[in-house]
């Protein structure tokens, strides 16, 4: 531990130039005390550390001590420091480390270069979390990362349905975080099954360990599955009609790939346009559509078309009541 910390105390003097001893302490959360201590052990040890006094003070290293990381462009530097620590990397509890491996770099670096790092910082942010998305309770995580990491099977429990909860045992094959939401992908009876971390009941960790197919791929397992669920979910079809106004917000509402569609389109007389949407069930298309207003008018199917009307009218009867 106390060697983990006179090389992040080495790597900060050596990325930040003269720091305080209480400032130094902030950063490695311990007292001054042992900021001291850790002073003197590795100027005992060879490392030219000197401390000045007064209120402009602190601890520095000589100019010419310094480990150059040589061979990285200015785009490859600016690329490494756009990362931060991503809410994924700290639900699995590797913030210090990951920070720790970036100063290292970032010490490593030529004087030049390592200029690049706070301009950086300064320009660019990369937040993962969705706007109002509160974080999911994933109190099991932890112990699925260890069971993943050492190749160790898992007992679970989770209900596919309310009124129905099923335990498996189940050999880990990795995490995966998307859009800030982990799922768990593993394999049960020759099969291979993905589940929600939030959504499971109990986690229990068991000490029968488990060979991994060799020829599996996580990335390559993941897209595929992502790709049939959408084939899945999007299988109920609903065919819209589009004012004019409202066409240039489809892209946005539906993403790039409906373009296609409204350049083949052939507008009406009144400029609207015919287009054919898909959607995971009635209720997830009304309830999105319902969104557009007079922009988009179902057209069939016509149980979609009549839910819509029902809610329409629903809606409309509470406001006029409180109106007249």
């Amino acid at each position: 531990m106390r060697a983990d910390r006179l090389l992040s105390l080495l790597m900060l003097l050596q990325t930040r130039g003269r720091m305080t001893a209480r400032a130094l302490a902030d950063e490695l959360e311990v007292s001054e005390r042992t900021i001291y201590r850790d002073i003197t052990a590795l100027s005992t040890s060879g490392v030219p550390v000197y401390g000045e006094a007064g209120p402009d003070g602190g601890f520095s290293l000589v100019d010419n001590y310094r480990t150059s990381l040589t061979g990285l462009t200015e785009g490859e530097v600016r690329a490494l420091f756009m990362l931060n620590v991503p809410t994924p990397l700290a639900d699995l509890g590797v913030t210090q480390e990951l920070k720790t491996a970036l100063l290292k770099l970032s010490a490593a670096l030529p004087t030049a270069r390592r200029a690049d790092e706070t301009l950086v910082r300064q320009r660019f942010y990369l937040d993962s979390t969705g706007w109002k998305s509160g974080a999911e309770s994933v109190p099991y995580l932890q112990t699925i990362q260890h069971a993943v990491w050492h190749d160790q099977k898992l007992r679970l429990t989770y209900r596919p349905i309310p009124t129905l909860e099923l335990e498996q045992l189940v050999e880990p094959y990795g995490l995966v975080a998307k859009a800030g939401i982990w799922y768990v992908v593993c394999v049960q009876a020759g099969r291979f099954q993905v589940h929600r971390v939030s959504e499971l009941r109990t986690v229990r960790q068991v000490e029968e360990t488990f060979a991994r197919d060799s020829e599996f791929d996580l990335s390559t397992f993941w897209q595929r599955y992502c790709e049939e669920r959408d084939q899945q979910q999007a299988n109920y079809s609903v065919r819209v009609r589009v004012t004019r106004n409202f066409i240039f917000a489809l892209p946005y509402y539906f993403g790039n790939s409906i373009r296609a569609q409204i350049e083949s389109a052939r507008p009406d007389a009144e400029g609207r346009i015919t287009l054919d949407l898909a959607f995971s069930s009635l209720e997830e298309a009304r309830d999105r559509l319902l969104d557009f207003g007079r922009g988009v008018e179902v057209l069939s199917p016509l149980a979609l078309r009549l839910s819509v009307c029902d809610y329409a009218r629903q809606v409309l009867s509470v406001y006029e009541s409180q109106i007249s």
